[in-house]
């Protein structure tokens, strides 16, 4: 089976089985298995109602798998880690979240490729910059880098008063 790459956001910010938030984060890079380039961890305010600051990294995998047998895979290592469904943006032991796939696009009930909130993201487009900056969101047609000057300049507006 030919292989295809996808780009994985990790993410935490509660502690688990392998300790704080970014052993909890190096952990899972090692657990996803495939992994042909991984951000450094990178530490970022939190999305939504929890307090804890979160560690986030972003990894290129080459697999054969197609979107669901990863996504399902993911979700097996999400419940080995200890992660259980909870509030929506709320403490995590771990997170793994489908970004971008080397073929564009794909879309189901559970599964939307690229991820519907990944171009906003500063704590996704940064990491991923480092070891992508030239993949191409198959939606906008804009690279990471392109992605990431957007959010950091919308970042950089928000700060003035």
């Amino acid at each position: 089976m030919p292989t295809t790459s996808y780009a994985i956001a990790i993410g935490s910010n509660r502690r688990g089985r392998h300790g704080a938030p970014e052993r909890t984060v190096a952990a899972a890079i090692r657990a996803v298995g495939g992994v042909i380039a991984a951000s450094r961890i990178i530490a970022s305010a939190p999305v939504g109602p929890s307090v804890r600051r979160f560690a986030n990294a972003v990894v290129l995998v080459e697999t054969g798998e197609s979107p669901p047998a990863l996504l399902g895979r993911l979700k097996r290592i999400e419940h080995a880690f200890g992660r259980r469904r909870g509030q929506r943006w709320g403490a995590r032991v771990i997170d793994l979240d489908i970004v971008l796939w080397s073929q564009g696009r794909w879309a189901e009930d559970d599964l939307t490729i690229p991820h519907p909130a990944f171009r906003t993201r500063r704590f996704v487009l940064d990491p991923l910059l480092t070891i992508a900056p030239d993949w191409r969101d198959p939606l906008t047609h804009l690279t990471i880098r392109h992605l990431a000057h957007r959010a950091q300049a919308v970042d950089r507006r928000a700060l003035r008063p």
